[in-house]
């Protein structure tokens, strides 16, 4: 596995491998990498000659108050974990290699990004999306691959591709969770045990939400208000939103139907996490005792 910090780098090895006629996957990370982005990893490597990882974490995603400083890096542990699911390249630049101090030029989504996670990080999809652009236009790759976890990303990242007629497939997969249910995520190691113990109430509103949706329940107001009493349940959990959206709009719908999406972020303690399902998927299975942190 070879790593590359500069984008002349990339180009240049990416060109050696389509002058070969190979097919190349990409996979954007911002780091500190756990199963589910290893996941990501798997799914290139069996689809794909040769995979390349990004591993940067995106400055301009993130809001005034958000918590850039602090995201947790360790890309010597990375590494290993891209090296054991073969990747072949991982490109690691600094911020100054992806944004000139004087760059000004943005890649934004209407409708899609207004919504959810859009309405408190009013930047957060801007510089999602202004960040892939770059990565798609430097690695030319045939397919990209993203966790579902990240479900508004996932479809704001395809309109984009759509809009943009980038010549790339997209591949969403599936969310990777704990024993306990809890979607990984790099941010859940910000929970102390407290919180971690906590943290279980978002699967266990998910849970319930995909079992009234199977039973054939199909009113938005029914099935939030039973998702927001689960969720009431939990002193430590302050809700952000819970919500039931079209699948590819991602616009709020007052009666649901397969492939609409319901997505929820909750904040325990300090740290904002989030969870989703999208109607007409097998159910989440976790084990109801102990967690991680027990």
């Amino acid at each position: 596995m070879n790593t590359v910090n500069t984008i002349n780098e990339l180009r240049e090895q990416v060109r050696a491998w389509k002058a070969e006629g190979l097919t190349i996957g990409l996979c954007p990370t911002m780091g500190y990498l756990h199963e589910g982005h290893a996941s990501l990893m798997d799914a290139s490597v069996k689809s794909c000659d040769r995979t390349v990882a990004s591993v940067f974490v995106n400055p301009i995603q993130f809001g005034p108050n958000e918590d850039l400083a602090t995201y947790p890096r360790d890309f010597e542990s990375d590494c290993k974990l891209l090296e054991a699911h073969g990747v072949d390249l991982v490109f690691h630049p600094e911020p100054a290699e992806m944004y000139a101090d004087d760059f000004c030029t943005f890649v934004d989504i209407d409708v899609l990004s207004k919504t959810l996670c859009g309405k408190t990080r009013p930047i957060h999809f801007r510089g999602v999306c202004t960040v892939i652009t770059k990565l798609l236009n430097t690695v030319t790759p045939d397919k990209i691959f993203f966790g579902q976890k990240d479900a508004q990303q996932l479809a704001i990242i395809r309109r984009m591709v759509r809009d943009l007629n980038f010549n790339v497939e997209v591949i969403g997969c599936p969310i990777v969770r704990e024993a306990d249910g809890l979607a990984k995520s790099s941010r859940n190691t910000y929970l102390n045990p407290d919180e971690r113990r906590a943290a279980r109430i978002l699967s266990r509103a998910v849970r319930l939400g995909q079992s009234i949706a199977d039973e054939g329940e199909r009113s938005s107001e029914t099935l939030l208000a039973a998702m927001r009493e689960k969720l009431a349940s939990e002193p430590m959990a302050d809700v952000e939103y819970v919500e039931v959206v079209n699948g590819e709009n991602m616009q709020p719908v007052d009666t649901f139907r397969e492939g609409d999406l319901v997505a929820m972020a909750v904040r325990i303690g300090g740290t904002r996490l989030i969870d989703n399902f999208t109607v007409g998927q097998p159910p989440i299975e976790f084990q109801e005792g102990q967690s991680n942190a027990d």
